[in-house]
């Protein structure tokens, strides 16, 4: 203290305490082993009349300059003072002397290359002045801790009332740090204030290297809110300064850029890995008792798909330690629900609801254990393979690697979302995507422009040789989409992301992962140059494996000559009910299958595809809520397509098939093949620069953001043909908010597009989307027009009903 009154002496006899007092000049050395005491830094008042004792007393400037600038007593003890502690001012108003002279003497000592911890002060503030003071003490190179003291007034009771809550806690060792922590871990970390940052005290609490504060949040009942991982300790807060507190010694040049957070900081030396240059793979730095009780906390919270894009966002690797946790979790689990404990299933979520993950977030976790989650900064490089099979030609370990290179991953990102009151949505997620926004990727990064540029003999000569490690990839990758909810043995994406097998401009690269196809496609063209029997064998092997993807490709094969016989083909095309006559997936490489190999169809073979044609597609594979009217102009359109597809070839039709043909033709005179092919795919792109832009110039891909879908939705829709597709339902379903929101606008200017309506309705009709359509589009429903909804009463039914079940 710089004070000389007695008061400390008055307060250690009311509370029978004793202390040690040292009296200027005679001070201790400020170290913890040679002072346990109270000094009194500008001397001591007497009991008794003393008049040696008073004159010891620092009160004048002449005092003030004897002791630290004369004699430098005071300095010398203030300097070690700061060098070994971190010092905190209370009761000193920033334009104290006292202060000015302690903090000169810590500016010299600076200026000499000392190193000294930050000094702190307690401040009073009045209300809306604390930036001001802050930059006033940070001025005097003090960090102040503010306090609010009324204006006009000298109530310090937030001083007192401060140092009586840090008093008790330190009193109470570990248990009071405890004691902060179930005293705010259930709160939301969002509500911490400048007032009351609760959010600091549990990180200085939580951080206590015993780990036992870390102990008890991580057993908390009922479990604290995954925000802590979110809002606090991921926040990089920390910064050099704050190195000792984690027992990292801190370099004399200070590190301003220095950043980091609880859950990712400096690891000191006894666990951090070693400088090598070979290891056996383990290179992360070892837990402490801290960071092991957090990821205990966290596998308490393995239904949250938050947890899975915040561990993807940080590179999708965890620590070799958390996949052992989350697994004897799982495990756990698995044990409780085939043993049917379903009381002790429930013991468990009533204290952590989001513990025992679903069937969807258990996908999830089996992705990321796995390693097939996509790191960001894993950079495989596949130019360098590149310049090696040039230099070395295929080798064993160039085509290993490439299996690497090329492996199918997964990206998970963080789900659109419209605001925090789509959290809490009541609808059971039913895909994936309503947890997590995921892509299908490749190991490698620019697959597609690095292997288009792949046209050198060492290329060409291998690929034959990678045929089956390219086979193996794709079926990976549909795999892959299948345990993400979007495959099956009849449907799959790739018509989408890839549209034509046979190269075609409407193949625009922008998904990698259909790279594998396009490799797989040119590895069999060049198996087929030198052994057209194996290529054979290939293609028929290929339409027996599940998903349209392969298919694709067998019927790919079929439209070359002598590859596959018509009768084979034709048996493949009418297996399973005649779907692959039918599906989309597969349209594009039937109707090229049909142009360039059927005028080889003969006998038996064409009359049972002519009779196939002619039946029509099956009811069973498309809505059921299609009007009789549309469906009608589906199957004529879908009959006249396929058949005009034969007709091209030059296949001279049967009687009926031709009379059918010539039927559609009159009654629908405008149809007409197109001249680019563009009748063969299931969706179009088209746009400058494009081969048919001079021809046709609309874009069928629905815009997905909000201004420009409403532009989108005041054109007046195409003339309603059966094979016209836009990309609409596809917004209505994964946009929800966005198509809502474009309608609404439309709306308020009193435009009610009917097309558009009746299709937003089914989509939102189906599974997963009605309780959420039903409370957000049912007002805005409620005020359409009555000529509107006249016109869309069976579409509004069907949405009714589907929502009031």
């Amino acid at each position: 203290t710089t004070n000389f009154d007695r008061i400390f002496h008055v307060a250690a006899k009311r509370t029978g305490q004793a202390f040690q007092a040292y009296a200027a000049p005679m001070l201790p050395i400020p170290k913890n082993s040679r002072w346990d005491g109270l000094v009194y830094l500008h001397g001591l008042l007497p009991e008794k009349s003393d008049d040696t004792a008073l004159n010891r007393l620092v009160v004048t400037s002449g005092d003030f300059g004897l002791a630290y600038l004369t004699e430098r007593w005071a300095a010398r003890f203030v300097s070690e003072l700061f060098r070994n502690y971190v010092v905190c001012f209370v009761g000193y108003s920033i334009n104290d002397p006292v202060l000015r002279y302690m903090m000169d003497a810590l500016a010299a000592d600076r200026m000499l290359g000392e190193v000294t911890p930050q000094a702190w002060a307690l401040g009073d503030c009045e209300p809306g002045q604390e930036q001001r003071k802050t930059i006033e003490w940070e001025a005097k190179g003090v960090t102040p801790i503010l306090y609010t003291v009324p204006a006009g007034t000298y109530d310090h009771s937030a001083l007192h009332q401060t140092l009586h809550a840090w008093a008790d806690t330190y009193r109470d060792g570990v248990q009071g740090k405890e004691a902060i922590v179930v005293k705010h871990a259930l709160a939301r970390p969002q509500d911490s204030t400048r007032q009351d940052d609760f959010v600091g005290r549990m990180l200085w609490a939580v951080s206590d290297k015993s780990g036992l504060p870390a102990k008890r949040f991580a057993d908390l009942n009922p479990a604290p809110p995954l925000d802590w991982l979110l809002e606090a300790f991921s926040d990089e807060r920390f910064q050099y300064s704050d190195l000792p507190r984690f027992h990292v010694p801190p370099h004399v040049e200070v590190d301003t850029k220095l950043r980091f957070s609880l859950i990712r900081r400096p690891a000191p030396y006894d666990r951090a890995p070693p400088m090598l240059l070979a290891s056996g793979g383990v290179s992360g730095s070892q837990w402490d008792d801290v960071m092991f009780h957090l990821a205990r906390w966290l596998v308490r919270h393995l239904d949250d798909p938050r947890l899975i894009i915040w561990i993807a966002e940080r590179g999708g690797q965890m620590h070799d330690r958390w996949p052992w946790l989350i697994e004897h979790e799982l495990d756990r689990f698995a044990v409780l629900e085939r043993d049917g404990k379903t009381s002790e299933r429930d013991e468990i979520l009533l204290h952590a609801p989001k513990a025992i993950p679903g069937p969807l977030m258990r996908t999830l976790w089996c992705l990321l254990l796995s390693g097939r989650v996509k790191s960001p900064w894993r950079d495989p490089d596949l130019y360098r393979w590149q310049g090696r099979l040039k230099r070395e030609g295929l080798t064993t370990t160039l085509r290993l690697e490439l299996r690497e290179l090329l492996a199918p991953k997964v990206v998970l990102k963080k789900p659109f979302r419209w605001s925090d009151d789509d959290s809490s949505s009541t609808d059971e997620p039913s895909r994936i995507k309503q947890l997590v926004d995921w892509e299908l990727v490749l190991a490698a990064d620019h697959v597609h422009s690095t292997l288009r540029d792949l046209a050198d003999e060492p290329w060409k000569s291998a690929l034959p040789h990678l045929l089956e490690d390219f086979q193996q990839l794709l079926r990976d990758a549909l795999d892959l989409l299948r345990e993400l909810g979007e495959a099956d043995d009849r449907s799959d994406r790739s018509y989408w992301d890839l549209p034509s097998i046979m190269p075609h401009w409407q193949n625009r690269g922008f998904r990698d992962w259909v790279s594998v196809i396009e490799l797989l496609r040119d590895a069999w063209l060049a198996v087929r140059i030198d052994d057209s029997a194996r290529a054979t064998r290939i293609a028929q092997a290929w339409f027996e494996l599940p998903y349209p993807t392969f298919k694709r490709l067998a019927l790919f094969a079929a439209s070359h000559d002598g590859c596959i016989q018509p009768e084979r083909w034709v048996d493949w095309l009418l297996a399973e009910g005649e779907w692959w006559l039918w599906s989309t997936d597969t349209g594009r490489e039937v109707f090229r299958l049909f142009v360039l190999q059927g005028r080889h169809l003969a006998g038996v073979a064409q009359d049972r595809l002519e009779a196939a044609i002619l039946a029509g597609p099956p009811r069973e594979m498309y809505r059921d809520d299609l009007e009789a009217e549309r469906w009608q102009d589906l199957v004529a359109r879908s009959v006249w397509l396929h058949l005009a597809k034969l007709n091209t070839s030059g296949l001279v039709l049967g009687a009926s098939a031709a009379a059918r043909l010539a039927e559609i033709s009159t009654a629908y005179p405008k149809w007409q093949l197109a001249t680019n092919e563009r009748d063969e795919f299931s969706h179009w792109m088209s746009g400058t620069g494009d081969p048919d832009y001079e021809d046709s110039r609309d874009v069928d891909i629905a815009p997905r953001k909000r201004q420009e879908l409403v532009q989108w939705l005041t054109k007046p829709m195409p003339e309603r043909r059966p094979f016209y597709e836009d990309t609409w339902c596809e917004v209505c379903r994964t946009r929800f908010f966005h198509s809502l929101s474009a309608l609404r606008d439309l709306a308020q200017d009193d435009v009610w597009p009917a097309g558009r309506w009746r299709e937003a309705l089914q989509t939102w009709a189906e599974e997963g989307m009605v309780l959420r359509s039903w409370r957000y589009a049912a007002p805005l429903v409620q005020t359409m027009p009555d000529a509107v909804m006249q016109e869309l009463a069976q579409g509004v039914t069907w949405w009714l009903q589907a929502a009031s079940k």
